[in-house]
């Protein structure tokens, strides 16, 4: 086991990450920039050669009160069955956990939650699992999302698994004249301000813009793009996909209150998804829905939009987490739930 502390190891790290069926965007030096209110280490586990089996890019932060908190998006990546593996990246996480005197460690990985496999062996190392997580805000990343499997397959092929309705939208949007555009690192402007209008419309709190600005400068053009529909010459909605390693994910979509009859959302969808198969990648990630499937649900309608592209409802295994300090961690965990309760409480009233 071993740290990324230079540029030579960084480099072999990005290899390692772009060429393992497991990558994610999240795990990247990348998107550790982004997230530079966080401080970020990456451990590798190796075989007897050297040779990098495993991976995990773990980002901490000082909570005011507790201490420092360990957390990994969508890691690690590796055979995570691999028990030398997983069993290097846990010893490494600990050996961080005393450097910055965590409290906690919490990932949030790629794996189903229908993995018994994985949860013995996560349970065997020390880690507890979570596992009462229904809605967004229950977890930082979605525990439920949409998966297109795309390895091989065609334009063709991938259109004819949509719903019939969503192949007709697609078309309707093309004839009513909605055009679909690369935007430039100045288009974030017009995209976030679509993003302001979605959120009041759809009650979600959005990032500022120089947050999705910040996104552009560490991962365009390579690994992000911004793509807007425009409606005689004006943007009327926009989307943010990801591209790393072997999956493309739609990250972020706005859309006006303006032209929603003209479908341009399902263009947008349908260039991403594109985008993906030109680059050869197995999965189009839609990202997350609600696990609560219920038709009075308020975030149904994005259930029921994603699910008509003929995706497959994922369930991962939620959170994680190993706790270094437990009672410290625990009461950690009462003061966030307390937290976002009252953050919600104060968003209703004020509406």
């Amino acid at each position: 086991m071993r740290f990324v502390t230079d540029e030579e190891s960084k480099k072999e790290y990005k290899k390692f990450l772009e060429g393992h069926e497991r990558c994610n965007f999240q795990q990247s030096l990348e998107w550790a920039k982004v997230k530079d209110n966080w401080k970020n280490e990456v451990i590798l586990a190796e075989d007897n050669n050297g040779k990098i089996i495993g991976s995990m890019s773990v980002l901490i932060r000082k909570i005011p009160i507790f201490g420092n908190i360990m957390y990994s998006s969508r890691g690690p990546v590796c055979d995570i069955h691999d028990l030398n593996a997983m069993k290097q990246l846990t010893e490494g996480a600990k050996e961080l956990a005393k450097k910055y005197k965590a409290i906690v460690l919490r990932i949030e990985p790629d794996i189903e939650s229908s993995d018994n496999e994985f949860r013995e062996l996560a349970i065997n190392l020390g880690y507890k699992i979570k596992d009462d997580a229904k809605d967004f805000k229950d977890e930082i990343q979605p525990r439920y999302v949409f998966r297109l499997d795309i390895k091989g397959k065609t334009e063709e092929e991938v259109m004819a698994g949509f719903h019939q309705k969503w192949r007709y939208n697609i078309r309707l949007a093309t004839k009513k004249g909605v055009e679909v555009k690369e935007g430039t690192r100045e288009d974030i402007k017009d995209f976030h301000k679509i993003m302001v209008e979605t959120g009041a419309r759809d009650d979600f709190i959005i990032r500022p813009l120089e947050y999705f600005e910040k996104m552009y400068d560490n991962l365009a053009p390579d690994h992000m793009k911004v793509l807007m529909a425009y409606y005689e010459g004006k943007p009327i909605s926009g989307v943010i996909p990801i591209f790393y390693g072997n999956k493309t994910w739609y990250l972020y979509g706005a859309s006006s209150n303006q032209h929603r009859n003209l479908m341009p959302n399902y263009l947008l969808q349908w260039e991403m998804i594109k985008m993906a198969l030109a680059r050869k990648d197995d999965v189009y990630d839609f990202r997350g829905v609600s696990g609560v499937v219920d038709e009075s649900h308020p975030q149904y309608g994005l259930y029921r939009f994603k699910k008509g592209f003929g995706a497959t409802f994922t369930e991962f295994i939620g959170e994680v987490y190993m706790p270094y300090k437990p009672l410290t961690y625990k009461m950690y965990r009462f003061s966030e739930k307390m937290f976002r309760t009252m953050r919600e409480l104060k968003r209703k009233i004020k509406k």
